[in-house]
């Protein structure tokens, strides 16, 4: 599926326009005035914004067109319930809006057969998530979600992990200059024996490292921070924190 086509539903991706937060809440007051070309301009003129929230379901549907359909209804919902008043800029609103919209295309149209009863289970959850992420500002977690629809937290995990879309071992969950990690970095192996030897023998190998070093791998792999944000905190060169800790995994890797 290709997000970064230049057509996508008839609409010429090249040619978008984007708005600055002035110019949208500008069109966001008049079109709760009712003013209809004016809610037609923040359309337009959010389309990008959906495209960015498109990315984040590559390889979940074969047709980009419909699922960009399905991000402009998300986003339309968005304009037609955002606040001024929120302390919060349009696009932070409308970004969960037009995901949450997305997300429930894919659920009801997934090829893995889900009971009713669940189904709606998950669809009241989600509902309910909307509502709380509005009233809180942030993502509620699954007690919270719980006690507002007054079901077992054990059956809101269920109801909506059943919904949610597979994820592929290769999918990327964060990419920063080409640094990607993806689901395959963040699982680990338990049930060897040795386990626990290896992770000693990692220990005492990253005890021998100089400082420097110890605390560029800290903050790399611990820490999750970029080169660049590395170089930042300790005061040197991104290229001085590349040599670095291509030297220290070097070392760590002979001793294996």
């Amino acid at each position: 599926m290709q997000f970064n086509k230049v057509e996508i539903s008839g609409v010429d991706t090249n040619s978008l326009k984007v708005l600055t937060e002035e110019e949208k809440l500008e069109l966001l007051e008049r079109t709760r005035n009712g003013d209809k070309k004016a809610r037609e301009e923040l359309i337009n003129g959010n389309l990008r914004l959906v495209l960015s929230v498109l990315q984040r379901f590559t390889g979940r549907s074969d047709c980009a067109d419909d699922l960009f359909q399905v991000g402009v209804v998300g986003l339309i919902k968005a304009i037609d319930n955002f606040d001024p008043k929120f302390a919060v800029k349009f696009s932070s609103y409308a970004h969960p809006m037009i995901a949450g919209e997305v997300r429930r295309y894919l659920r009801d149209f997934q090829p893995v057969r889900v009971s009713r009863s669940l189904r709606d289970l998950a669809y009241k959850s989600m509902l309910a998530k909307e509502k709380l992420t509005e009233k809180l500002r942030r993502e509620p977690t699954p007690t919270e979600i719980a006690i507002e629809t007054g079901e077992q937290r054990s059956d809101i995990v269920t109801a909506m992990e059943s919904v949610s879309e597979p994820l592929s071992l290769y999918d990327p969950v964060y990419s920063d200059s080409g640094d990607t990690l993806y689901v395959l970095d963040q699982i680990k192996d338990s049930c060897d024996d040795k386990t626990w030897l290896d992770e000693l023998s990692v220990k005492e190998t990253i005890a021998a490292l100089k400082p420097r070093e110890k605390q560029i791998l800290y903050l790399r792999f611990f820490k999750g921070a970029t080169q660049m944000e590395v170089a930042k905190t300790i005061g040197i060169s991104q290229a001085q924190v590349s040599r670095l800790e291509k030297g220290a995994l070097d070392r760590i890797k002979e001793q294996f």
